[in-house]
C-alpha cells in the first residue's frame, strides 16, 4: 500500500499544480453571473460586485436576470451549467429557504452548488408602509390590519421568497391577515408600494432612500439587532413580534468546479468588498458588506437554513 501511495503522489502533486496554474489564469474569458430574480434586490448587489470584479481581473463579469418560480428557474440553470467557473450565481437566502418551502426541487440545494463567498448582510427586512396609511407605528399598523374590512395588502417579488416568508411569519405572530400581492421582481413591488396600490412591504433596504424623502414610512426591522446605519429603527422583537429575517446575498458556482477557482474567487470577492466605494454603495441599499471565508460562508448557510426552516414550519407556510 505504501509503495502504491508513493507511486501516486507525483501524479496527485502534478494535478494540484495544474489546478493552481489554471486558477492563476482564471478568468481567461468573460464570466456570466446569473441572478435568479428580476431587477432590484440581488440584481443590484450582483451588478455592483460584477463591476468591481471586472476592474480587478481585467475580464468582463456580466449579469443575466433569469427570474421565475421564486428563483428556482435561474438556480436550476446554474446547477446544470458546466462547472468551469464561467457561470456563477448571485442570490439571496431564498436559495436556502426554498428547500423548506417546496416538496420537490429540480436540483439538490446542498449537493448541486459550490458556495464561494458571502457578499452582504442586509441586516433584516424593514417594515415600510405608504405614508397615506394612517399608521405611524407598528401597533397602529396591527390595529388597523385587524379592523373589519381593512383589506391591507403587501407586495413581494414573488411567492415563497424571503419577503413573503417574513410577512407570513409576521401575520402568524401579530394575528393579522394581510393580503399577499406577488410581483415579478423587487422593483415593481416597490413601485406599487410607492404608488399606493399596496400599503405594506418587508423591504431589504432599497426603500429606505424613499423613507428619507417622506415617500415611505419605516416602522421597524425584522432583525436580531438594530441596523448600525439606522439605529433609531426598532427591531420587531423590541415591539413584541419575534421575527428575525436577517438576509444575506452570496455567490455560488455549479458543484464540481475546481477548488482552486473557488478559492481564487473567494479572495477576489473579499478584496472587492474591501473597496470603500463598494461599501458605501451597499450601505445605501441598507446592507453591510460581510466578507467570509468559504468555511464561514458554509456555516452561515447552515444557520440560515435552520432559522428559515423553523419559521416556515411554525407559521405553516406551504408553496405548491
Amino acid at each position: 500500500m505504501t509503495r502504491i501511495l508513493r507511486a501516486l503522489l507525483p501524479g496527485i502533486a502534478a494535478l494540484a499544480m495544474a489546478g493552481g496554474a489554471w486558477a492563476q489564469g482564471y478568468p481567461g474569458k468573460p464570466v456570466r453571473i446569473i441572478v435568479p430574480a428580476g431587477p432590484g434586490g440581488p440584481d443590484v448587489v450582483g451588478r455592483i460586485v460584477a463591476a468591481k470584479l471586472a476592474e480587478q481581473t481585467g475580464q468582463n463579469f456580466f449579469v443575466e436576470n433569469h427570474p421565475g418560480a421564486n428563483g428556482i428557474v435561474g438556480a436550476d440553470m446554474v446547477a446544470k451549467a458546466a462547472p468551469d467557473g464561467y457561470t456563477l450565481m448571485v442570490y439571496s437566502s431564498g436559495l436556502i429557504s426554498n428547500k423548506s418551502l417546496y416538496k420537490k426541487l429540480p436540483y439538490d440545494t446542498d449537493r448541486d452548488f459550490a458556495p464561494i463567498s458571502n457578499l452582504v448582510d442586509n441586516g433584516g427586512l424593514y417594515i415600510t408602509v405608504n405614508p397615506a396609511l394612517p399608521a405611524k407605528t407598528l401597533k397602529e399598523l396591527i390595529d388597523l390590519a385587524k379592523q373589519p374590512g381593512s383589506h391591507l395588502a403587501y407586495s413581494t417579488p414573488g411567492v415563497g421568497n424571503t419577503w413573503h416568508v417574513a410577512t407570513e411569519v409576521f401575520n402568524h405572530y401579530a394575528g393579522t391577515h394581510l393580503t399577499h400581492v406577488p410581483y415579478k421582481g423587487a422593483a415593481p413591488a416597490l413601485n406599487d408600494l410607492l404608488g399606493g396600490q399596496v400599503q405594506f412591504m418587508f423591504d431589504p433596504g432599497p426603500g429606505l432612500q424613499h423613507a428619507a424623502t417622506g415617500k415611505l414610512v419605516v416602522l421597524g426591522v425584522a432583525s436580531g439587532k438594530r441596523a448600525s446605519r439606522y439605529p433609531d429603527i426598532p427591531t420587531l422583537a423590541e415591539l413584541g413580534i419575534p421575527v428575525d429575517a436577517d438576509t444575506t446575498f452570496g455567490v455560488y458556482a455549479p458543484a464540481g468546479v475546481s477548488p482552486a477557482i473557488v478559492e481564487r474567487m473567494n479572495k477576489e470577492i473579499n478584496r472587492a468588498l474591501a473597496s470603500p466605494t463598494l461599501v458605501e454603495n451597499m450601505a445605501k441599499l441598507g446592507g453591510d458588506v460581510l466578507p467570509l471565508t468559504i468555511p464561514e460562508f458554509v456555516s452561515r448557510q447552515a444557520a440560515d437554513r435552520a432559522r428559515y426552516g423553523a419559521f416556515i414550519k411554525e407559521a405553516g407556510i406551504k408553496v405548491d
